[in-house]
């Protein structure tokens, strides 16, 4: 038999991406398997490099009762030039020894006058910050003045309810009391969207289908017949494929593969209500 915690999703904000890229971040209109899985491991504390162990056995389901205002910020990164100091120096071997010559020769009490000179056409903001595969540090990538351009697209206002299935009823008792004491921050998509409230909505035998079925809609649905997405097996008539099943989070080589889901209007007849902190 199995069981599904409930998790409410809200937020200001909230961006559940598929095929994002620097310069343009899109959102889904609703929370990813992958999102939802990642939110669910920074809870329980797992580092991105950790085998993710049971939680690649969840059974993902999730129901829009607000789905939200698609909205686009057109967002500037790395503008503009910064004044060289001490530890620039000393962590950044590439600039130290552009501004050797002119520290050889310069006098004065203002540290990096003509250090900085020596730099202005080649140091700009940082951006596309890494580990330098010498030392270790954090370096920028790209020190140009130019700026980078991006476009990110966010849900405003948007509350989902996603409903996580395993026959490990301990296991999602665990996931339900680390959401509301989570070991690390948790983010609805991105670290700009931060969840609102109470995430857990406690765990109830039955599948994800029925729970679904039997709980309230949140304060403010915008419909009475919400869309629900239902993961299902390989081959289920009408069934669309996904590529957001979580394998790894490791920074180096993160990998998914594919999933199925149905699209469905959900009419709830509630015997599971809601206990909200704003």
């Amino acid at each position: 038999m199995t069981s599904v915690l409930l998790l409410r999703l809200a937020g200001p904000i909230q961006s559940w991406g598929a095929l994002a890229r620097f310069d343009r971040r899109d959102t889904l209109n609703r929370p990813t398997k992958s999102g939802v899985t990642g939110l669910i491991a920074a809870a329980l504390g797992l580092d991105r490099a950790d085998d993710l162990g049971p939680l690649t056995d969840l059974r993902f389901a999730v129901r829009a009762d607000r789905p939200g205002t698609a909205v686009r910020d057109f967002h500037i990164v790395g503008s503009g030039t910064y004044p060289l100091r001490p530890r620039d120096l000393i962590t950044d071997h590439r600039r130290a020894e552009k501004a050797a010559a002119a520290l050889d020769t310069s006098t004065g009490s203002v540290f990096g006058h003509l250090a900085a000179r020596s730099v202005t056409k080649w140091y700009g903001a940082p951006k596309e910050i890494a580990p330098d595969p010498k030392t270790g540090v954090l370096l920028a990538g790209n020190t140009t003045r130019d700026a980078m351009m991006t476009t990110r697209w966010y849900l405003a206002d948007a509350a989902f309810v996603a409903a996580v299935e395993h026959p490990d009823q301990d296991l999602l008792q665990r996931i339900g009391h680390a959401v509301e004491h989570p070991k690390r921050l948790l983010w609805l998509g991105r670290k700009s969207c931060p969840p609102s409230g109470t995430l857990s909505g406690g765990v109830h035998p039955g599948t994800a289908e029925t729970i679904l079925t039997t709980t309230a809609l949140l304060p403010n649905a915008t419909s009475p017949q919400p869309w629900a997405w239902i993961e299902a097996t390989p081959g289920t008539p009408g069934a669309a494929q996904r590529t957001d099943q979580p394998v790894s989070y490791h920074p180096e080589h993160r990998t998914h593969t594919a999933r199925w889901e149905t699209r469905t209007r959900i009419s709830p007849e509630p015997t599971i209500g809601w206990d909200i902190i704003p």
